[in-house]
């Protein structure tokens, strides 16, 4: 990345869609997060994935949402396409884009880029992954079992016997360990519709995570922003139109209902911004990140739900509405993030790359 001059506008490139579950989620969030972008300071360049990986440069929101392509204006990402910028976000949900696999790319082109690393994209998108990790600093979550898809369908009554043998009793949720925005996600209240609830998930992953639901709980989130010293804004609850916040729920009826901030106790709060943290870094996570928890109605017993890296960025979304009740508008938090971009490239560039042995072994 070359040096940014004061007196220039940053070139921003706005990466969105991908071959993921919630492309449609990545066009419409990165619509808004154009929009926002002040114009006055940065360059917006939008680029869009098509579902099965083409790089669309002319006309990219246009081109996805119709779903018509030009082969002139798709290209495969060339180095030299990505040199355009100072600094990209990646405005993907999901598999290829939340999960480590284009945030390699960047770096090994040299490109500062908003949110977690390679590292953190990839435990983060892991909903086993994360959870284990978050174990070891005894973040509370509910009780859980996972297995592999190809397990599920060579054995299904093997697997059943084990999920039972984990204590998980009915209410479970079954889920595509690396998802988001409750695609392929089912709640299930008996035996019968735990079976369909897995053969949904194994269609969207190779590994699928059970959990133990947890009836009347209150659904915070939270959101995370930061590097070495991240900051938590105010809880928010999610009161669901549907039996559980999904897709649906999410994007599509818009009757599901924000609480913000959540009408919590202040000693409850304090605990959900502490382990809000602590995820965060137990994850290796950077720029931001969305923490969900649930709370019991009675006794206020908190459990980590999960993280996501790559929040949504739409008009109705929590993580800019949390911020947003926390004093900080719309715009000035992308332009944080983007800061805090450059802030970690250019810490990451100081280390040294090369090393000097004693004795020209190698030649």
């Amino acid at each position: 990345m070359a040096k940014i001059s004061k007196n220039s506008k940053i070139k921003v490139g706005v990466i969105f869609g991908g071959k993921s579950g919630e492309h449609e989620v990545s066009i419409v969030s990165a619509q808004s997060v154009m929009k926002a972008l002040d114009r006055k300071k940065y360059q917006v360049i939008p680029i869009g994935i098509t579902k099965d990986g083409k790089w669309i440069t002319t006309n990219p929101v246009i081109s996805l949402k119709s779903g018509k392509i030009k082969e002139k204006g798709a290209e495969l990402i060339p180095d030299s396409l990505l040199k355009r910028f100072d600094v990209v976000f990646p405005v993907l949900h999901g598999s290829y884009g939340e999960d480590g696999t284009v945030q390699g790319m960047l770096e090994m082109a040299d490109i500062a880029y908003v949110g977690a690393g390679v590292l953190g994209s990839a435990v983060a998108m892991d909903k086993v992954v994360q959870k284990q990790l978050c174990d070891q600093v005894k973040i509370p979550s509910v009780k859980y079992d996972w297995f592999l898809a190809k397990d599920w369908k060579n054995n299904k009554s093997k697997i059943l016997k084990q999920i039972k043998g984990r204590g998980l009793k009915f209410p479970m949720f079954a889920k595509p360990a690396n998802l988001g925005s409750s695609v392929g996600i089912s709640k299930c209240h008996n035996h019968k519709e735990l079976i369909l609830g897995v053969n949904d998930a194994v269609k969207y992953d190779t590994k699928v995570i059970v959990e133990q639901g947890i009836d009347n709980a209150h659904e915070i989130e939270i959101a995370v922003l930061g590097n070495d010293n991240p900051k938590t804004s105010v809880p928010g609850e999610i009161i669901s139109s549907n039996e559980f916040y999904d897709y649906d729920a999410k994007y599509v009826d818009g009757s599901s209902e924000e609480v913000i901030p959540a009408k919590l106790p202040n000693k409850v709060i304090k605990q959900i911004q502490v382990y809000a943290v602590e995820a965060f870094k137990v994850l290796n996570l950077s720029g931001m990140a969305r923490i969900d928890f649930l709370v019991t109605k009675k006794g206020h017993k908190v459990y980590l739900n999960e993280a996501n890296t790559i929040p949504g960025f739409t008009s109705i979304s929590m993580y800019p509405k949390l911020w947003q009740a926390s004093g900080l508008a719309y715009s000035k938090l992308l332009e944080k993030l983007i800061d805090l971009a450059i802030e970690r490239y250019d810490e990451k560039n100081k280390l040294s790359t090369e090393y000097q042995p004693k004795e020209v072994w190698y030649r």
